[in-house]
């Protein structure tokens, strides 16, 4: 049997409409990806790094570093059959529509209205300024577990399984691809405070480990 969990997609804005999905994902079929890129000399013996003796001069061994945002990848499930069959008057007549809508609306382009809402750039009014106003993508917060991370949702791509007779979807697989916004922000600052916890965390068991194995040796 396939482990499941929940998850959340909040849109972080004053927006029209608010935007929020939950839905089930597998939390064991998580791609992350994170890219650095090193700048080293071009002399031969250079190539690979420059040279060093101790710890102390390791940051010599480049000549600089520079890091893409790390990007995330999963799949999600959105199913109404649970919901049709405890009598849920929306999931009855609309299927997952409106979670597949409320996907579509977080990753389509935003433009900022009256008192900072925002709203769909597609929603615009159409003007001698509409080629001058500024779009943006939405800022999401993804949830899961003990994570909160502030992203960018760079894909969807849907899959529908099941519909009714109308042809309206009860049951679809969703691939979301995202990029963390790692910018000074304070979801990410705990996430970074988070990690190097786990990493601490991490190091006591390595060397509880190792001194336990000497011991009994």
């Amino acid at each position: 049997m396939i482990k499941v969990t929940r998850g959340l997609l909040i849109e972080y804005a004053l927006a029209i409409p608010p935007l929020l999905l939950s839905f089930e994902f597998n939390p064991e079929s998580i791609s992350r990806s994170r890219t650095i890129t090193i700048q080293r000399g071009d002399l031969p013996a250079n190539r690979g790094g420059y040279g060093f003796t101790s710890p102390l001069e390791t940051a010599r061994a480049a000549q600089g570093v520079s890091m893409e945002p790390e990007t995330f990848s999963v799949r999600i499930l959105l199913d109404a059959t649970d919901r049709m069959n405890d009598g849920d008057a929306i999931a009855t007549t609309f299927g997952i529509q409106p979670e597949i809508d409320t996907l579509r609306s977080m990753v389509e382009p935003k433009i900022q209205g009256p008192f900072g809402v925002q709203i769909l750039a597609s929603l615009g009014a159409v003007s001698d300024r509409a080629l001058f106003r500024r779009e943006h993508p939405s800022v999401l917060l993804f949830v899961w577990g003990y994570y909160v991370l502030p992203v960018f949702l760079t894909s969807v791509t849907l899959d529908e399984k099941a519909h009714l007779p109308s042809l309206i979807p009860i049951r679809a697989e969703a691939n979301l691809s995202m990029q963390v916004i790692e910018s000074s922000n304070i979801f990410y600052d705990i996430e970074k405070v988070r990690q190097l916890v786990g990493a601490a965390l991490h190091l006591g068991s390595e060397i509880s480990g190792s001194l336990s194995i000497e011991v009994s040796i």
